[in-house]
């Protein structure tokens, strides 16, 4: 008699294949994504699909915490999926809550859609498989942390953490629950940006001696503001209609100003990550081309620029090195025009550059191996998730990862750090701290306001 396969829930098998480490399942560059390669429901089947032992879930609840501009986007290209069925939004501004709400239940003609103002509420649902996070930046990395702890898998804007320290714990918490996890970085599934990436790994390019990341528009300053704040123009609304003291969240305490909401982020540092507003896309397709996903170099120098306090400002390299040789640079300027976000990979046989124009240039000695679909300008997004929904299906782990999400965040920490104070800082990946630097250490983490630290860090609810 035949074994009897016995169904795997996906969370249990979540959990029992998150010890096998990111490692074990490094993207294969150029190559249809194996998570999308597993069986659907014959005619008139529902409920879970048999793959191999395990069963995998058919249709996907989803539930969203914080979802405005950029969220909006991520949820059309979900509410488009079948497989999907988005149940509920959590968010501390009503407006935002039935904005999310009015949407889904258009698409769906029904009312089902359940608001929340409390994120833990829609945390503590059994029922909801997976969420889409799109908070402001500062409620990533907690976010990130409840949701493992709540056993629900995730796709996460950008940047997924604030600091070094939070990067780590946001990663810790992902391989220790056993969740997917896909942060918003949807360069990885952009065609021009994969070509690019095979031709570096791939050995077209000879032996890779440096990779080349934006990470900014023009000559722009970098996260200007400082840690000032402004003064306050009303009292704080009704918790009801805007919790602001939820709003705030992990950030020090300010008086309420009603332009938070929708410019503090471009102002403060309390509100931003640094460099991380285009190295979370830029160094992540750097370090992939590099073969180097899972760590960070060792060495940053900076050159060229000034740090005032209103950022990083004018022309500057911050030249960075892995333990292998290879170079890693962050810079501003001298792109070829092929749109923002854009990266450069260079070997001792050629060289090739690409961005969010989709147009690829290369060298000439490799310009017959740039295919004709190169030129269209398209968003990438409907394909990231699509890969994010292929994995929770799967169970396998995404492009972005947590693992490569936060040594791409780390590794951009540790320059921004390096250009705040404007010296060259040496970085020990295995020890997580610089060399000898007491005072590059102590800017591995930020200041949290009690209770938010205590509890993003737990190991449970």
């Amino acid at each position: 008699m035949a074994e009897e396969k016995q169904p795997v829930t996906r969370r249990g098998f979540g959990k029992a294949i998150a010890q096998a480490g990111a490692a074990a399942a490094a993207p294969v560059v150029l190559a249809s994504n194996a998570a999308g390669q597993i069986a659907s429901p014959g005619a008139g089947q529902s409920g879970p699909v048999l793959v191999g032992n395990y069963a995998m879930v058919d249709n996907i609840r989803i539930g969203g915490i914080g979802i405005r501009g950029r969220g909006m986007a991520d949820l059309r290209m979900l509410l488009g999926d079948e497989r999907v069925r988005f149940v509920g939004i959590a968010d501390v501004r009503e407006s935002a809550r039935e904005m999310v709400k009015s949407a889904v239940d258009k698409h769906y003609g029904t009312n089902d859609c359940v608001m929340y103002r409390d994120p833990s509420e829609i945390l503590a649902r059994k029922d909801i498989d997976a969420l889409l996070i799109a908070t402001s930046d500062r409620w990533h990395g907690p976010m990130a942390m409840w949701a493992a702890q709540s056993g629900k898998d995730m796709f996460i804007e950008k940047p997924g953490a604030m600091s070094i320290t939070e990067s780590y714990a946001m990663a810790d918490n992902v391989k220790r629950y056993g969740v997917v996890y896909q942060s918003g970085a949807q360069r990885l599934n952009q065609f021009a940006f994969e070509f690019a990436v095979g031709l570096a790994r791939s050995g077209k390019l000879g032996r890779l001696l440096t990779v080349h990341a934006d990470t900014a528009i023009g000559l722009g300053s970098v996260d200007r503001g400082g840690h000032g704040w402004w003064p306050a123009d009303a009292e704080p609304p009704d918790p009801l209609v805007f919790d602001w003291d939820k709003w705030l969240g992990p950030c020090l305490w300010r008086p309420f100003n009603t332009q938070y909401a929708d410019r503090g982020r471009g102002e403060f540092w309390d509100f931003h990550a640094g460099l991380l507003e285009w190295a979370s896309h830029t160094v992540a397709t750097a370090q992939w081309a590099a073969g180097m996903e899972n760590t960070q170099p060792v060495e940053y120098e900076p050159e060229g620029g000034e740090f005032r306090g209103d950022g990083l400002i004018g022309r500057y390299n911050i030249n960075c090195r892995y333990a292998n040789g290879v170079r890693l640079v962050l810079r501003n300027h001298s792109w070829s025009l092929l749109g923002s976000c854009s990266n450069r990979f260079e070997g001792t046989e050629g060289w090739v550059e690409t961005g969010d124009s989709g147009r690829i240039e290369v060298s000439d000695n490799l310009k017959s191996l740039v295919p004709r679909r190169t030129g269209k300008r398209f968003d990438p997004t409907y394909a990231h998730i699509q890969e994010f929904l292929n994995c929770v299906r799967s169970r396998r782990p995404p492009r972005a990862n947590a693992e490569v999400t936060c040594a791409t965040h780390v590794t951009s920490h540790a320059a921004w750090i390096c250009a705040q104070l404007n010296r060259k800082v040496t970085w020990d990946p295995a020890k997580r701290m610089f060399i000898n630097d007491e005072e590059a250490n102590r800017m591995r983490s930020r200041a949290f306001r009690e209770p938010w630290r205590m509890e993003a860090f737990a190991t449970n609810m």
